[in-house]
């Protein structure tokens, strides 16, 4: 299952949090503290403390664009060619 570590008030993470919602994916929310030092999960999976973080399987990632990129080009559903 999807994990995205998550600060509901963070802009990124609502960014990530509609493509995730667009691509209608399930995934688990984790929220963490607003003040990185208190972000050790966060800091163990990413190595560094900002969020979002996102991981598919063996796949880490911890930059807003890149996880939207990897979404619509792994789960988009691409329409017939005609």
């Amino acid at each position: 299952m999807i994990k995205l570590y998550n600060i509901d008030g963070c802009g990124y993470c609502a960014m990530v949090r509609t493509v995730l919602e667009e691509l209608k994916l399930q995934y688990e929310k984790i929220d963490v503290p607003w003040p990185q030092f208190q972000r050790q999960e966060v800091y163990q999976v990413s190595g560094q403390y900002t969020v979002p973080v996102l991981i598919d399987g063996e796949k880490t990632f911890d930059d807003e664009y890149e996880i939207i990129d990897y979404l619509k080009q792994t789960y988009s559903v691409k329409s017939p060619q005609k």
